[in-house]
């Protein structure tokens, strides 16, 4: 029996035309590939959350995090990143002096790899991410936070941050505005904007400033940087 030569076999793989039924069965195979990665990064920790307040993972650019950094600035005391993801904001305020810098994420792979990005980093133990659902935590002792969440939980965050947050603290939040409340700077354009917010005793005030000249922002850390 004569074996198929491989350089042809392949050179009539790609030059042969897809029927139906093999068109069917690569797209239920590439499905089926994104509902695993779905099953196993992002969906596990959603399980414990009511659908209204579950917010999926898309990670923040290079461009927001130096916007969120530069609104942070000068400033002391506790971060809180809530839903960090993979941390790369925690990591980046840690480098820029903000301490303790730490993150809340529910997924326990995101959280996994942010650990692994700390370590890579020699930030290890330095910064803290933590399994945890951001509506339970304590807000009480944090005056730095920063949320990059879906618009449509931001009214209940609202009312937690409100109720939670020492006078003095700032919130800074990502890609959408907090609806009902005044920011005090605006950075930023398009999906890159973010937004800084000041507690008051009377509550959330303040009017906009003009933004920070781009070549005043921090240019961000790579999280996957050694």
């Amino acid at each position: 029996m004569e074996q198929d030569d491989p350089a042809e076999a392949l050179t009539e793989l790609r030059e042969r035309r897809l029927g139906p039924f093999e068109l069917l069965q690569v797209a239920a195979g590439s499905g089926l590939a994104a509902y695993a990665v779905w099953a196993l990064l992002l969906q596990p920790g959603f399980r414990r959350v009511p659908l209204r307040l579950q917010v999926p993972y898309v990670g923040a650019s290079v461009r927001q995090v130096e916007h969120t950094l530069s609104l942070l600035r000068g400033r002391s005391g506790k971060l809180v990143d809530l839903g960090s993801g993979d941390g790369r904001i925690v990591l980046a305020a840690h480098r820029c002096g903000l301490r303790p810098a730490v993150g809340y994420e529910l997924n326990p792979w995101l959280v996994g790899l942010a650990r692994l990005y700390a370590w890579r980093a020699g930030c290890a133990g330095s910064v803290c991410y933590h399994r945890e659902d951001l509506w339970k935590v304590s807000l009480r002792d944090c005056h730095n936070v920063s949320v990059f969440l879906a618009p449509s939980v931001l009214p209940l965050l609202e009312k937690k941050l409100q109720a939670e947050l020492p006078e003095g603290a700032r919130v800074v939040s990502g890609r959408f505005p907090l609806p009902t409340w005044q920011p005090v700077a605006v950075v930023g354009e398009g999906v890159d904007r973010v937004w800084a917010y000041d507690i008051h005793s009377g509550g959330p005030a303040g009017q906009a400033a003009p933004a920070p000249s781009p070549a005043s922002v921090p240019r961000a850390p790579d999280p996957q940087a050694g």
